[in-house]
């Protein structure tokens, strides 16, 4: 373990307090890593009974526009995180004034919005899919005429595992689509060919040091990752190129923490999907593949303690335990899985329940 004596300037010490935005599954594995680092942890959530709150050692219980309950939260704790990247801004406004956000805001401001995200990743000179900004019918039936068919329309902000996004497989859908996102601001992406899709967990502390993850290769069903495996099938020079793309995403933002970046795989090189500023769904295989998981990374990061090692030392097969796969944990705790549960009492179609790592040395 890192010798608190001879810390980076800067970084916090054993037994201070780190705040958590968001009580779901991530926020309670971050708070599990944070106690094996000797940090304390505070979650800010609005429901009662979540994931994080059986694991965190405070937990306000409020809503993200209750000031005082927020103000009360930043001057408690000694540096602020996230779990999830849709946080109102002037909830932030009010934390940012008395407590060190982490990753910053620039992060959180390019990958709240699919617009300003894809305006930011092809300023740095990084492919994405075509894309063009929606605003009504007649952007929308332009577009697709410039891009074809089939093409995905998504609302610009407050989209995950699939939601808030239509397919479009031919122009004369083009108003219901925008009927189905009920009006809201939205962009539209061309159709990307692609082999798979590959994702790279990557940190970056305060200092500027770097440590990417392997990229591994995921599957998804209606929306949602299903599986996450590593080695992935894409050859080594792709592998590296997916490494330094995360790099320079990190270093132009001037991240603090872990970030997921997803990328598609199609015959003339790499396509950037999305970012995530937190830690991701994609890199919980880190937790029995590597010596210091993704989770342990981002509190060494936004602490501003010395980076861990990233090196795989197993191969890995993530799966997510959702809805009704939860029938299968009999059989899953009696295999050499590893199996990680969120702590949650109901379940339902759709919900992400747990996950496994099947792992070969």
């Amino acid at each position: 373990m890192t010798d608190t004596a001879t810390l980076p300037a800067g970084a916090l010490p054993q037994g201070a307090t780190i705040g958590i935005l968001g009580g779901g599954q991530l926020g309670r594995m971050l708070s599990v890593a944070a106690s094996r680092l000797g940090f304390k942890t505070c979650i800010f959530e609005p429901a009662g009974d979540c994931p994080a709150s059986h694991v965190a050692n405070y937990h306000f219980k409020a809503a993200y526009d209750d000031a005082d309950a927020l103000l009360n939260f930043a001057r408690s704790v000694d540096v602020v995180s996230y779990e999830f990247e849709n946080i109102p801004t002037a909830a932030l406004d009010l934390i940012q004034d008395h407590s060190t956000i982490r990753p910053g805001r620039a992060a959180l401001s390019t990958s709240q919005d699919r617009l300003t995200e894809k305006n930011f990743l092809s300023g740095l000179g990084l492919r994405t899919a075509p894309y063009a900004d929606i605003t009504d019918l007649a952007s929308l039936t332009k577009a697709l005429e410039t891009f074809g068919t089939p093409a995905i329309l998504k609302t610009r902000r407050f989209g995950y595992d699939g939601k808030g996004q239509v397919r479009i497989n031919d122009i004369s859908e083009a108003a219901a689509a925008l009927e189905a996102v009920q009006g809201a601001p939205c962009v539209l992406e061309g159709f990307v060919p692609f082999s798979c899709e590959i994702s790279v967990i990557a940190a970056r502390s305060p200092s500027g040091e770097v440590v990417c993850y392997d990229p591994g290769e995921n599957v998804h069903s209606d929306g949602i990752l299903r599986t996450t495996t590593v080695p992935s099938t894409v050859p080594a020079p792709q592998r590296m190129d997916a490494v330094l793309m995360a790099a320079k995403i990190l270093n132009a933002l001037e991240y603090v923490g872990v970030m997921g970046l997803e990328l598609f795989v199609t015959p003339t090189g790499l396509v950037v999907n999305e970012i995530a500023p937190r830690v991701h769904n994609s890199g919980h295989w880190t937790q029995n593949g590597c010596t210091t998981c993704q989770f342990e990374q981002h509190i060494r990061a936004i602490a501003g303690w010395p980076l861990g090692d990233g090196t795989r030392h197993s191969d890995v097969r993530m799966e997510n335990l959702i809805g009704d796969d939860m029938d299968r944990l009999p059989a899953l705790l009696g295999s050499n899985a590893a199996v990680h549960l969120y702590g949650k009492a109901d379940v339902k179609t759709g919900r992400k329940m747990g996950h496994v790592n099947f792992i070969t040395p």
